[in-house]
């Protein structure tokens, strides 16, 4: 049985383990609550936790790698934010033991699935943003990846589709694509996400369908990959 209510058990070891204690414990419930199990789920708090993260993690790479130029930092980033250490560091915190999932969520093994780890790490980072500020949540960025190796050597082994688009643009010295979940079809615990990639300078957005926000995302940048790559033909 999941934890449920903002009394749970578990959230005070959590905060411990953060080294935060929240001044409103309901971010921290709230960024641990998958969209199966509440309409008053994480989503909008791990949108805005991949911000910070992203953020904390480039100051870090900026400062520990100051001899790398611009692309370089960004294949280590990337390498440092996707799913799989992500995944790594929420079982570190003991988060597949306290995400609140929907009944079939959790009978599929939507506790152990990494996107679903992955993207209540990010929330929780966006909870700690919002109850505390970014110094707060940078710090504990840092303590996540303090046992994290990070060298100048580290690559996105197997480029994902938004790695490239993105080193595509940086490249080109454009800005980043824009992504919008456009609708979810399904029941709760196994949707798909429809997602749309946009590069306004070409004024143009590619769609793309993944059974999670992040499968749904890199299938719209493959989609935009391909159209990027009939420009250079």
């Amino acid at each position: 049985m999941r934890a449920s209510a903002t009394s749970s058990p578990g959230l005070p070891a959590l905060q411990k383990r953060l080294e935060h204690e929240f001044s409103n414990p309901k971010l921290l419930l709230q960024a641990l609550t998958h969209r199966s199990f509440s309409s008053d789920h994480n989503e909008r708090i791990e949108f805005l936790g991949d911000s910070v993260l992203n953020l904390a993690v480039a100051g870090l790479l900026y400062e520990q790698l100051s001899e790398l130029p611009e692309g370089d930092l960004s294949r280590v980033r990337a390498n440092l934010v996707k799913q799989d250490t992500l995944h790594k560091l929420a079982v570190v915190l003991g988060l597949p033991d306290l995400v609140r999932l929907g009944e079939g969520e959790a009978k599929s093994g939507g506790h152990k699935r990494p996107s679903i780890l992955a993207d209540a790490l990010e929330a929780v980072i966006g909870a700690v943003y919002l109850d505390a500020g970014f110094e707060t949540a940078n710090q504990l960025v840092r303590r996540l990846f303090k046992d994290v190796e990070i060298n100048p050597q580290m690559q996105a082994i197997g480029k994902d589709p938004k790695t490239e688009l993105q080193e595509w643009l940086q490249g080109r010295k454009m800005n980043l694509p824009i992504y919008r979940v456009v609708g979810t079809m399904g029941a709760a615990h196994k949707q798909t996400f429809d997602v749309e990639c946009e590069i306004a300078e070409f004024g143009r957005a590619e769609r793309g369908i993944g059974g999670s926000r992040r499968a749904g995302e890199q299938a719209a940048a493959a989609a935009m990959l391909m159209f990027v790559k009939t420009l250079e033909s």
